[in-house]
């Protein structure tokens, strides 16, 4: 195969990913739900939003099985049929008249196939670009993230014109249309031995199981780092409009843009953040980040709040986040190599699903958002300290080798 058809082939898996991603990512707009579920049914507020707590647990919960339903019937075939489930989900969720079907339909099974083609469609493209893997992981995050800022207005414009009910009718048929488009176009990437690139990023990395991985003290340690970045993030995207009003002093409608900015600033993250570790230390690198959200959570306790400093402060703890989201994946495979990847990534991904029901949890407990806010500034602190001295596993730091790991040729025509 030419150069310049691997070279085409490739960019149709990245923008299948794009596209699938986008529309997987739609599901971080659910906040927009809320109020109008609360005004039609007379639920309240606290249990209609519980309904993204579930989504986020479900999301997680699915990456552990994820990879071993690919090994089974494919990328393709996964990722198609996850589409289908995630937007029949969403369309059934139209006629939901109740909690509990509300729980199971938005809640458990959007995010079970939401959760299990993120996952999958996410691992497959880093094997596709082994010397990249930050950059690429940051298209692929970053294309999430863009999702959600898109249909912020998508999904506002359907509520307001159609009502929440029907909106979540087209909302899941745009989703499944979009995902499985992505689906058609990307290809499953083997991971083989070729003498032919000494010069990949993976020469030399041991390919450890989930059991092997499980073995290793590393894997809880990451798992440590990313449970404590996505709590510091998850909660304040939760709860940031009202730290506007209650802690800043800020009117509805200005703490209300922080919302905006939010996604804003988490998509640059994804994206420069991504591309940055692919230069310097990725370890060091997620370590800077905790460190900046421990200094502005704790700015966010005890500081005197005005506008300026609310809105740097949310900036930067959404940058980091969404750093770190993307970051980690190509961590995962720096130490415990590529052809496990979705496994082991998602025993480590499980941090996300429990950050986002612990600070909630955390806020109940102490009562409030600045005691909260010292809690993870302590813990990001702790998180810091423990990436910048964090070494791989010795399998991780094997000599290099003239056989490395990259994408079977044999896989830009594989069709699963």
């Amino acid at each position: 195969m030419s150069v310049g058809t691997k070279a085409n082939n490739r960019f149709l898996i990245v923008l299948g990913t794009i596209i699938m991603q986008m529309g997987l990512g739609t599901i971080y707009t659910w906040s927009l739900f809320n109020q109008p579920l609360v005004t039609k049914f007379g639920w309240q507020l606290s249990s209609v939003s519980t309904t993204f707590s579930i989504t986020s647990f479900a999301l997680a919960f699915a990456t552990l099985f994820a990879g071993k339903l690919q090994d089974k019937i494919g990328l393709r075939r996964l990722t198609a049929v996850a589409g289908v489930m995630l937007g029949l989900g969403l369309m059934f969720s139209s006629q939901a008249s109740s909690l509990p079907m509300l729980y199971l339909l938005a809640g458990v099974i959007a995010g079970y196939a939401d959760g299990t083609a993120y996952i999958t469609s996410l691992s497959n493209l880093i094997k596709w670009f082994p010397n990249r893997k930050g950059l690429i992981s940051g298209v692929s995050v970053g294309a999430y993230g863009t999702g959600s800022l898109v249909f912020k207005y998508v999904n506002g414009s359907l509520i307001s014109s159609v009502g929440v009910s029907r909106a979540f009718l087209y909302w899941g048929m745009i989703v499944m249309v979009m995902v499985i488009i992505g689906s058609l176009l990307v290809r499953e990437a083997s991971v083989v031995k070729a003498s032919s690139s000494p010069s990949a990023a993976d020469a030399g990395v041991k390919d450890y199981t989930v059991g092997e991985m499980l073995r290793t003290k590393q894997a809880y340690l990451l798992f440590v780092i990313f449970f404590t970045a996505c709590m510091s993030g998850l909660y304040l995207i939760g709860i940031v409009k009202d730290i506007g009003v209650k802690l800043a002093g800020l009117d509805v409608q200005t703490a209300a843009n922080a919302v905006a900015m939010i996604a804003i600033f988490n998509t640059a993250g994804r994206l420069i953040l991504g591309a940055l570790s692919d230069k310097v230390s990725r370890l060091k690198l997620v370590g800077v980040t905790m460190a900046v959200t421990a200094v502005a959570t704790l700015t966010l306790s005890f500081a005197q709040l005005n506008f300026g400093l609310f809105f740097a402060c949310v900036a930067a703890i959404a940058f980091c986040f969404g750093g770190n989201i993307t970051v980690f994946p190509a961590i995962a495979s720096d130490f415990f190599g590529l052809k496990n990847h979705n496994k082991n990534y998602g025993i480590i991904y499980q941090g996300f699903g429990l950050g986002a029901l612990s600070g909630s949890i955390i806020a109940a407990f102490l009562g409030g958002f600045k005691p909260t806010f010292v809690t993870i500034g302590v813990l990001c602190a702790i998180a810091c300290l423990i990436a910048v001295s964090l070494k791989p596993p010795v399998g991780a730091r094997k000599e290099r080798k003239r056989n490395t790991e990259v994408p079977s040729r044999t896989a830009y025509g594989r069709i699963s």
